[in-house]
Order: C-alpha cells, then sequence, then structure tokens
C-alpha cells in the first residue's frame, strides 16, 4: 500500500516519514523542487517534484496512492496577514482534496490544528466540540489552517471524501532541522531566554503526533476530528520540566502581559517600516499570554495515540538537536537521518 506525505520536510512529516515506513508502507513525499529535504536523506521513499500550489503536479505525485496524508502547510507568522500563507494553506489544500476525490483514495488524513476549537483551561480543556475563536489574534495562519479545516469537513459531508482530520498542538521532538520548536530548548540551554509569559499550551511529542496520523489510515471515523496532544502545562511549569531534563536553568521572571502586549504592539507597527521579522508580534503576544489547553482523550481513545512522557520527549528532541547542530549554534548540521532515539511508548 502506497501513502502520499505532504510537509515531510517538517518536524511532524518527517516522523509521519519514519512511522509510515514502520508499519509497512511505501511512502512518496511530495517535495518542492527547489527543497533539499536533508531529514529525509537515506530514508527508501519516492520523492515527487512538485509545489501544493500547482494543481497538475498534486495530481502527479497521488496518482497511484492508496492513502494521503496531507501535513504540508505554511506556518509562518510573520507577516501576520500573509496572502503566501494562506494560499499554501487554503488553495494546497483544495488541490490535495480535487486530487483524492478524482483517484478515489482509500483514506486522507489532514494534519489541521487544536487551534481550530476554542482553547479551555488547565480545569477543563477544550476539545473537538469547542467553536473556533482563533479570529480574535488576527494571524492568517491560524485563520487559514481552520478555513482549510473546514474544506475538508465539507468536502466530506458533501462528496464522500474519506478523511479524518488529526489536530496537534505544540510539537517537540527529533528530526527538528529547522529548528523550530527545537529552538526554545537551545534558547533555554544557552540562557538567552531570561524571561517567561504567563500563558501556557498542551504541549505533545511529535512522534505520538505521527503515529496518530498513521493510525488514522485505518483507524477513527471518518469526518471526525482528533485533537493530537499531551500534557497542559504553563510556560513556568514547561521551563520548569525544560531546566530539570536538560539541566539548565530555567528563566526566572514573567513578564507581565500589558507589556508584553505592549512590546508585540511596537514591533508589529515598526517591523515593517524597518523591513526586520519580530520576535513577537501583536498576535503571538496576544496567544503567549492565553492558557491554550486542550484535551487528546478522544485521539488516545480511537486512534490509539501514545502518550510519550514529556520529559523523554524533550531530553530526545535535544539530543537529536545535539547531535546535528553545529555548536548548537543553528546551524543545521544533519547527520544520518535513520537515528534510533529510545522512546518506550512508541515501542
Amino acid at each position: 500500500m502506497k501513502v502520499l506525505i505532504t510537509g515531510a520536510d517538517g518536524l511532524l512529516g518527517a516522523n509521519i516519514v519514519r512511522r509510515a515506513l514502520c508499519q509497512g508502507y511505501q511512502v512518496r513525499v511530495l517535495q518542492l523542487p527547489s527543497s533539499q529535504s536533508p531529514v529525509l536523506k537515506g530514508l527508501p521513499v519516492e520523492l515527487s517534484k512538485g509545489n501544493l500550489l500547482n494543481a497538475p503536479e498534486v495530481d502527479r505525485a497521488l496518482a497511484g496512492c492508496d492513502y494521503v496524508i496531507h501535513a504540508g502547510a505554511s506556518t509562518s507568522v510573520w507577516p501576520s496577514r500573509s496572502a503566501a500563507t494562506v494560499a499554501v494553506n487554503v488553495r494546497g489544500t483544495q488541490h490535495i482534496i480535487a486530487s483524492c476525490l478524482k483517484h478515489g483514495v482509500r483514506r486522507v488524513v489532514f494534519i489541521s490544528s487544536a487551534a481550530s476549537f476554542s482553547k479551555g483551561t488547565l480545569e477543563n480543556p477544550g476539545d473537538e466540540t469547542g467553536v473556533f475563536d482563533g479570529h480574535r489574534y488576527g494571524l492568517d495562519y491560524i485563520d487559514s489552517k481552520y478555513r482549510a479545516h473546514q474544506m475538508v469537513k465539507k468536502a466530506v459531508r458533501e462528496q464522500g471524501l474519506p478523511a479524518v482530520l488529526v489536530c496537534p498542538t505544540f510539537m517537540f521532538g527529533p528530526y527538528d532541522s529547522k529548528p523550530s520548536s527545537g529552538a526554545m530548548l537551545l534558547a533555554v540551554v544557552q540562557g538567552t531566554l531570561p524571561f517567561f509569559t504567563r500563558g501556557g499550551k498542551n504541549f505533545v511529542d511529535a512522534r505520538d503526533v505521527a503515529a496518530a496520523a498513521c493510525n488514522g489510515l485505518k483507524m477513527g471515523r471518518v469526518g471526525e476530528s482528533y485533537i493530537a496532544g499531551h500534557q497542559n502545562l504553563t510556560y513556568a511549569d514547561l521551563f520548569k520540566l525544560i531546566g530539570q531534563t536538560l539541566e539548565a536553568k530555567p528563566p526566572r521572571f514573567r513578564i507581565p502581559s500589558p507589556l508584553v502586549l505592549s512590546y508585540g504592539r511596537l514591533h508589529s507597527l515598526l517591523a515593517p517600516r524597518l523591513g526586520y521579522d519580530p520576535m513577537i508580534s501583536l498576535p503571538i503576544a496576544r496567544i503567549s499570554c492565553d492558557g491554550q489547553y486542550f484535551s487528546p482523550a478522544k485521539a488516545v481513545a480511537e486512534l490509539q495515540m501514545p502518550q510519550t512522557p514529556l520529559a523523554v520527549t524533550i531530553g530526545d528532541a535535544y539530543q537529536w538537536l545535539e547531535q546535528h547542530q553545529s555548536g548548537l549554534s543553528g546551524a543545521t548540521k544533519v547527520g544520518p537521518p535513520i537515528q534510533k532515539i529510545p522512546n518506550p511508548a512508541n515501542s
């Protein structure tokens, strides 16, 4: 059985590819012509060059595949309003839907986002019944992922698309070559992150999300959404855990929310004029001051999603970065792609 995987270069996609191979699937990946895909080197995968924005290239990549896991997306958060981000996330998903219907694939797993649902509290985490409220942040990444989510749901209802929607929370894990979330771990170890904000998130191992995605090819109910998460933590507790796990000093001071919001507002105004990418824009400041807490109970029950202890996740993610970053300076030095990192929850 052959599965097409989009977004295979990213943290989640690279883990999905490995999980699919371990489950015995033949894997084809849709790869941008300009991409070198360093985290895929050495893996027994078929490369199909193409762009999600090019419908014929998507169709060519999908032809002959039994399954599709659509993890490809633009995760850019600057500029906050971005036609390019919307195009990739919305039009790219339209092309995937049309091609899946044309070729009659057996199952599609669409990688959405937990932000497609309203967040909850630590005491009462949000779930798949929550109504989207992410528009309040003013971020095209969140809005476009929600639009794509709704497009998939509509195609299920009206056109019979055999899709399951997997909605990750905030992921850590190995094969984070950018690095993305791993930059947070590097900052704590290097002592360049002295402050934290009031909010928090649900955090999860990317390998567990990959397991849920691959299981979704055979498990789960068509048309259903599954929040793929694990542990809810405030930022204060997250950084404490990172410090304990990596034997580093966590940031000690919490910045008052009004100051964070003022900082984000200032840099959102200055950045376009001065031509730089702000570390914290106003939408990111708003998100960082909120609690983004969710329950993964449905994904655990119906997709048999593992729940790796977060300390193990952090340790393994940092171990991979340590082995593949030149001096942990942010310069990528990607080595052998099949790195055996223990993960008891996935064994």
